[in-house]
C-alpha cells in the first residue's frame, strides 16, 4: 500500500471527471443548507437555540468551522490519503484492517475492524434516513410558496421516493449525465442566494472569523453543546467524499470541493445568517425564503432535484457497501446486477433496494418532517465519522510510522472535536437518536453473527467434504476403476483444499466421472480489481493429462464473477483445447443448515443465521452459469 496508489482503469483528471464527482459525490452534503440553519433555531426543539443577534452570528460561525475541520481537514486533506488499490470508504479501511491482523497488532486490528462494521452498519441507517429527510425538506419548501400545501407534503414524499426506488434496476447510466450539470447549477443558485442575503447584511461576515465559534462554544456552552446535535447536519455526507474517491479519484473530489461546492455552502450558511440578523420571522424556512417571491417555486423544484440525486448517492453507496460486504465475508452472497456497461462501480441490488424503500417509507409517514427527522440523521453521521477518523489514525501511526506524539496530539483533538458531537446528538436519544443507533446495532448483529455462521459452517463441511488431494488419490487408484462419461464437469468449490461435495457424491453414488473435470475456486481478494494476468491460477493436482485439474480465480471485493467468461477467455491455455466450455456441465453443492446441539452460538443467533441464508442469491446466476446445463445437489449441515 502506498499513500496515493492510483487506482487501475481510474480516470484521469479532466472537467468530465469533475462534473461527475460534482453530480455524485456532494449530493448529500450539498443539500444541508436546505435543512441544517432552520432545525438550529427551531422553536419546537427541545433544546432550542435562542434567536439572538450574538447567537446567529456563533451558529453561523460554528458551522462554517465544523465544516472546515471535519470535511476539509479530516476527510479531504487526511483520511482520503489513504486508499486500497484506489477505493476509499470506510470498507476500504476495515479491509486494509484485516490485511493488517497479521502482521501488526492483530487484536487492537481485529477490534478496530470490529468497530469498522460498526460504521458500516450505520452507513444503512445513514441511507435510510437521508432519501427521507433529503426529500422531504425540499418538498416542504412547498409550505414556504403556499402555506396551504402542507397537507400534500408528505404524500408528494412518498411519491417521488417510490418512483426513485423504482427506477433503481435502469441504472444511472441514463441520467447519470444530467446530475453533474444540475449539481452545478445548484451550487451556483444557493451560492447566489447567499450573496443576495450578504448583501443585505453583510457585517454577517464577520462569522468567518474562528472567535464567533470559539466565543459560542465556550460563552454559552449550555446552549451550544446541544446545537451541535443539529451543526453536524452541516457535514452530513462528508464519508460519501471518501466512498465515492475509487470512482472520480482524490484529485477531482478535492478540485471539486474548494472550487465549488465549499464556497457555494460557505455563501449559503452565511446568506441565511444576514437573512435571520435582519427578519427574525424567516426562522420558519430561511434557505427558501433568501431568494425573491418569484424564485422559490423555482427553487424548491431545483431542490427537489438536488435531494434526489443526494438519495441516488447513497442509495448506490448503500449497493456498494452491501455488495463489499459480501464478498469480505459479512453479508451473504446477494444478487447483484451491473446496470452499466463502461462503469464497474454502477451496480443494482434488489434486496438492499426493496428494503430501503421501505424503510425510507416507514420514516417519511412516522416522522413526517424533516426537523423530526434531524435529530435521528445526526447520530449516524458523526458515529461514522468519528471511526473513520479512529481507524485513519490507527493507519497513519502502523503504516506511515506517523510519530506517536503527532498522532496522540492530532488524532487526540480530531477525535475530541468528534466525540464532542457525538455526545450531543447523545441527547437527543429520545427525540429520534435512538433509531440509526438501533438499525445500526441490528446490521452489525447480522453481519459478525453472520461472519461467525460462516466459520462454523466451514469448519464442517471441511469434514464433511475431506481434502482435495486425498480425495483425487482414491480416484486414481480405486479398483475396479470409475467408468468415465463424455464431456466436461466443472465442479464449484470453496477452495483447493477440500473435495467438492458435489464431486463426492457423484462418485461415491454414481460410480462414474466425467472425461475432464474442472474444480473451480474463487477467491476474493481484500482489493478492488485485479488485472486479468492475475486473475488465474492452475493446478493439475499431480496428474497431468488425466483430465482432473484445479483452477483458482481471484476476484476484487468489486468485482462479480462470471465463470463461463473466465473459462471461454483462458480455455486453450487450461486444456489444450481438448473440453469445449461452451457445452461443459457446472455443479454446485447446495448447503441446507438445520440448528444442531452443539454449543457454536447461542440459540437466536442460530436462528438469526439460517434465517439471514435465505436472502443468499442463487448461486447460479451470481456465477453467470447457464441454467440448463447446471446441476444442483444437496446436502444438509448442522450449526
Amino acid at each position: 500500500m502506498t499513500q496515493e496508489a492510483p487506482h487501475r482503469g481510474h480516470p484521469k483528471l479532466s472537467t468530465a471527471v469533475v462534473v461527475g464527482a460534482l453530480g455524485v459525490v456532494f449530493g448529500d452534503i450539498g443539500t444541508s443548507p436546505i435543512y441544517t440553519v432552520q432545525t438550529l433555531f427551531n422553536p419546537d426543539d427541545p433544546h432550542p437555540v435562542p434567536l439572538t443577534d450574538a447567537n446567529i452570528f456563533g451558529v453561523v460561525s460554528t458551522i462554517f468551522w465544523s465544516v472546515m475541520i471535519i470535511v476539509t481537514l479530516t476527510y479531504v486533506t487526511l483520511v482520503m490519503r489513504v486508499n486500497n488499490d484506489g477505493e476509499g470508504g470506510i470498507m476500504a479501511l476495515i479491509t486494509l484492517l484485516r490485511r493488517w491482523g497479521t502482521s501488526t497488532g492483530r487484536r487492537s486490528a481485529v477490534l478496530l475492524a470490529l468497530l469498522g462494521i460498526f460504521g458500516a452498519a450505520l452507513f444503512f441507517g445513514d441511507s435510510m434516513i437521508t432519501p427521507a429527510i433529503s426529500v422531504l425538506s425540499a418538498v416542504e419548501g412547498l409550505e414556504v410558496v403556499r402555506p396551504g400545501l402542507e397537507a400534500i407534503v408528505v404524500p408528494l414524499t412518498a411519491l417521488i421516493i417510490v418512483v426513485l426506488f423504482a427506477v433503481q434496476r435502469r441504472g444511472t447510466a441514463a441520467v447519470g449525465r444530467l446530475f453533474g450539470p444540475v449539481m452545478i447549477l445548484w451550487f451556483t443558485v444557493i451560492g447566489a442566494a447567499g450573496v443576495y442575503g450578504i448583501v443585505r447584511e453583510p457585517r454577517i461576515l464577520e462569522a468567518l472569523s474562528p472567535t464567533y465559534a470559539i466565543g459560542f462554544l465556550a460563552g454559552h456552552f449550555h446552549i451550544a453543546f446541544f446545537a451541535l446535535a443539529a451543526v453536524v447536519l452541516a457535514v452530513t455526507g462528508a464519508e460519501a467524499l471518501y466512498a465515492d474517491m475509487g470512482h472520480f479519484g482524490r484529485r477531482a473530489i478535492v478540485r471539486g470541493w474548494l472550487g465549488l461546492v465549499l464556497p457555494a455552502l460557505t455563501l449559503s450558511y452565511l446568506g441565511q445568517g444576514a437573512l435571520l440578523l435582519g427578519d427574525r420571522s424567516a426562522v420558519t424556512g430561511p434557505f427558501f425564503l433568501l431568494v425573491p417571491g418569484w424564485g422559490r417555486l423555482p427553487l424548491v423544484i431545483l431542490a427537489t432535484a438536488a435531494t434526489v440525486i443526494a438519495a441516488q448517492a447513497v442509495i448506490t453507496g448503500a449497493y456498494s457497501v452491501a455488495s463489499q460486504a459480501g464478498q469480505l465475508g459479512y453479508l451473504p452472497r446477494l444478487r447483484i446486477a451491473h446496470t452499466s456497461e463502461s462503469t464497474i462501480g454502477q451496480i443494482y441490488v434488489p434486496w438492499i433496494n426493496w428494503l430501503l424503500m421501505i424503510s425510507v417509507l416507514v420514516l417519511v409517514f412516522a416522522f413526517r418532517s424533516s426537523a423530526a427527522l434531524a435529530y435521528a440523521y445526526g447520530m449516524a453521521v458523526i458515529g461514522t465519522i468519528t471511526i473513520t477518523t479512529l481507524l485513519f489514525f490507527y493507519f497513519a501511526r502502523v503504516r506511515w510510522n506517523a510519530p506517536l506524539p503527532l498522532v496522540l496530539a492530532g488524532g487526540g483533538i480530531l477525535l475530541a472535536f468528534d466525540l464532542l458531537f457525538l455526545a450531543a446528538n447523545l441527547t437527543k436519544l429520545a427525540h429520534g437518536a435512538w433509531l440509526p443507533l438501533l438499525i445500526g446495532v441490528a446490521a452489525f448483529t447480522v453481519m459478525a453473527t453472520w461472519q461467525r455462521g460462516r466459520a462454523v459452517v466451514t469448519a464442517e463441511r471441511d469434514r464433511a467434504e475431506g481434502t482435495l488431494s486425498e480425495f483425487v488419490d482414491d480416484i486414481q487408484t480405486r479398483q475396479p476403476p470409475l467408468s468415465r462419461v463424455p464431456g466436461t464437469a466443472i465442479f464449484l468449490n470453496r477452495g483447493k483444499q477440500t473435495a467438492p461435495l458435489a464431486l463426492r457424491a457423484n462418485v461415491e453414488h454414481n460410480h462414474v466421472r466425467h472425461e475432464h473435470v474442472v474444480v473451480l475456486s474463487i477467491d476474493t481478494l481484500p482489493v478492488p480489481r485485479l488485472a486479468d494476468d492475475q486473475r488465474i491460477e492452475v493446478d493439475h493436482l499431480g496428474y497431468a493429462g488425466d483430465g482432473i485439474t484445479h483452477v483458482t480465480a481471484r476476484y476484487g471485493y468489486m468485482e462479480t464473477p462470471d465463470v463461463p467468461a473466465l473459462l471461454a477467455m483462458l480455455d486453450s491455455e487450461l486444456t489444450e483445447g481438448e473440453i469445449s466450455v461452451d457445452e461443459a456441465s457446472y455443479f454446485l453443492s447446495k448447503i441446507e443448515l438445520v440448528r444442531g446441539t452443539s454449543p457454536t452460538m447461542a440459540p437466536w443467533r442460530k436462528r438469526l443465521f439460517i434465517a439471514t441464508s435465505y436472502i443468499t442469491a442463487d448461486a447460479a446466476e451470481y456465477f453467470s452459469l447457464p441454467r440448463d446445463r447446471t446441476v444442483i445437489m444437496g446436502s444438509r449441515i448442522e450449526v
